[in-house]
């Protein structure tokens, strides 16, 4: 009897104390016990796997050279015995020296005829294992393309997820609290190969880990839904529905600015599903997920009240006043995303900090942002992921420039990145440009600048994404009233012989609120502010090489339908699509000229 007494005493006292933690840090309390207690006890597991996660990654960093090579010759060696491998000595490779001198820096057109190889089901080609999908790139050049991910790049992603939560903790200890997640998240629509490898993007579905279920306040029936407005309605409903909400999520901003735009625009038919406690009936929805979906909803007319008022009085801040207790947005907010995120930072997410946490590619996980109270979005090289290789910019036009590699690299110095990853792809130029602007440790600290592809040149100007952006926004402010939503820009050579200019120019497509057209004076600001920013640019102006800018209004909600159309024909997904901001490809050009207004 004294036994079981001093076993039951401490174990009531354990669940007594932890039942306590719960209430205290669960400000719904109308959330049922087992869903608090899932969602705490998944939480206590995920802290201590992401304080492990974020020891490995730091321990990495104290030893780049030494790590770096490991990696480099485990793969090496995993594919030394494929056609592949073979063909480029794999073999006798012992170092990242040799390496460097045996195989030439490549492009996606290099592995083109291999990867068509392994969809058909042919072995030891490429790599030694069968891919676990065959994942297709965002498409941000106008096509997409398709590359191998084998196991080990899940694998690394998770890492790099658990050391920004690991991050998150530290910088936002609230955030440990007992609040659901709006996770943005569509799910694509998968294909197969040949020989019935999955063919689709390289996403992390939220119902993959049942260590989640509990803490999104998307049921797992709306992450069934694939079409992409029915689950973008669905989001909204089981968000506004929860009025402790802490946390909005995506792959990256562009998700969750359209959110906030449909929400502006369809709010009425959402605040009538709270109150009554079902999910719209003309929402074109599968019968089972529609009956899954509606279980979960209860009439809630105090609720629906004060969404109304809130959104009655405009949607500036809107996020931090329908969800007074919302800690953090997490969303990638660089390169063609940052137009999106400035618009969450000062329109919708107004007063609610924001948290890029990764950088990441199709073909591997980059860098990880380990610092999300800063305002910089800044990224720590992970030598786990990848084995990397720089070329200095000055070099980046050779076709087989001399590299650098990661312990060689200096602080404030532009890289083209280079990469040799898991799944195959040797000394890979993915196109980024980044600049180093720190070392963690040894590894380099560094900010994504623009996408090679993403560049204007039409007489050998060479203005990156980066710049052209900043002077958008510059001859915007000189707009009265107008505010930037979306843009992209096309070189006048797509246009073909109706470009409407003699000479080489730039033609612009902007989507703008607060005026409804912009005089020829106003216009040719644009052309200005890009004299005065570049000089190239300006001397070219001057010569008559190169024509004024041209610029062209297209009608409201424009963009989130070239974005529709874009992700309709070139296979890609919600989750991983970047607006192209340099558009290269006729038919989307068509498109966008086709909603032109002004």
């Amino acid at each position: 009897m004294i036994l079981l007494a001093a076993f039951l005493i401490p174990t009531l006292l354990i669940l007594v104390l932890i039942w306590s933690d719960i209430c205290r840090k669960s400000p719904d309390q109308k959330r049922t016990y087992l869903s608090r207690l899932h969602q705490y006890l998944s939480q206590r597991y995920l802290i201590l796997l992401s304080l492990w996660q974020r020891r490995t990654l730091e321990f990495s960093t104290k030893n780049v050279r030494q790590e770096q090579q490991r990696i480099l010759l485990r793969r090496i060696r995993r594919d030394r015995n494929t056609e592949y491998g073979n063909l480029y000595r794999f073999s006798e490779i012992t170092n990242r020296e040799l390496y460097c001198r045996i195989h030439p820096l490549t492009e996606y057109g290099h592995y083109k005829d291999y990867i068509w190889q392994i969809g058909k089901g042919e072995e030891n080609v490429l790599i030694s294992e069968r891919p676990r999908v065959l994942s297709v790139t965002s498409g941000t050049s106008g096509s997409t393309t398709i590359l191998p991910s084998v196991k080990i790049t899940t694998t690394t992603f998770q890492q790099g997820f658990g050391a920004c939560f690991n991050a998150k903790f530290i910088a936002y200890p609230h955030t440990r609290n007992l609040q659901r997640t709006a996770k943005f998240f569509y799910p694509p629509v998968w294909k197969k190969s040949e020989s019935g490898i999955p063919i689709g993007p390289n996403d992390i579905s939220p119902t993959a880990s049942q260590l989640g279920s509990s803490s999104y306040s998307t049921p797992a029936a709306g992450y069934e839904i694939t079409t992409e407005t029915e689950a973008q309605y669905i989001h909204l409903l089981f968000a506004l529905k929860d009025g402790t909400l802490g946390f909005l999520e995506a792959s990256f901003a562009s998700i969750l600015y359209h959110a906030f735009a449909f929400l502006q625009h369809h709010w009425e038919p959402l605040v009538e599903d709270i109150r009554l406690g079902r999910v719209n009936p003309q929402l074109s929805l599968a019968d089972d997920v529609r009956l899954k979906l509606n279980a979960q909803l209860k009439p809630d007319p105090q609720r629906a009240s004060q969404l109304a008022v809130e959104f009655v009085s405009g949607f500036r801040g809107i996020a931090r006043r329908v969800w007074p207790q919302l800690n953090l947005v997490l969303a990638v907010d660089t390169g063609a995303n940052k137009l999106y995120g400035s618009h969450l930072k000062h329109f919708f997410c107004e007063g609610v900090p924001t948290y890029s946490p990764i950088y990441a590619a199709t073909e591997g996980l980059i860098g990880v942002n380990l610092w999300p109270e800063r305002k910089e979005q800044h990224y720590l090289l992970c030598p786990q992921s990848l084995f990397y290789e720089f070329i200095p910019i000055n070099l980046h036009e050779e076709e087989q420039p001399r590299t650098l590699f990661m312990d060689e690299v200096k602080e404030n110095e532009v890289f083209e990145l280079v990469v040799t990853n898991a799944s195959g792809l040797c000394r890979y130029r993915i196109g980024d440009i980044v600049k180093v602007v720190a070392f963690h440790n040894q590894s380099p600290v560094i900010e994504f600048k623009y996408r090679k592809s993403q560049m204007l040149n039409v007489r050998g100007e060479k203005i990156t994404e980066e710049d052209f952006y900043q002077t958008l926004q510059r001859a915007v402010k000189l707009w009265p009233g107008a505010v930037l939503l979306d843009y992209c820009c096309i070189e006048s050579s797509l246009f073909g012989p109706f470009c409407g200019g003699s000479d080489p120019h730039y033609e612009v497509f902007v989507e703008i609120g607060g005026v409804r057209n912009l005089s020829e004076d106003q216009r040719y600001k644009l052309d200005q502010c890009l004299q005065e920013d570049s000089m190239v640019y300006q001397s070219f102006r001057r010569k008559g090489s190169i024509g004024p800018v041209r610029v062209h209004i297209v009608a409201m909600g424009s963009f989130k339908e070239l974005t529709d159309f874009i992700i309709a024909n070139v296979g890609t997904s919600y989750n991983q699509f970047q607006m192209p901001r340099v558009m290269k490809n006729k038919e989307f050009l068509d498109f966008i000229q086709r909603k032109v207004i002004s």
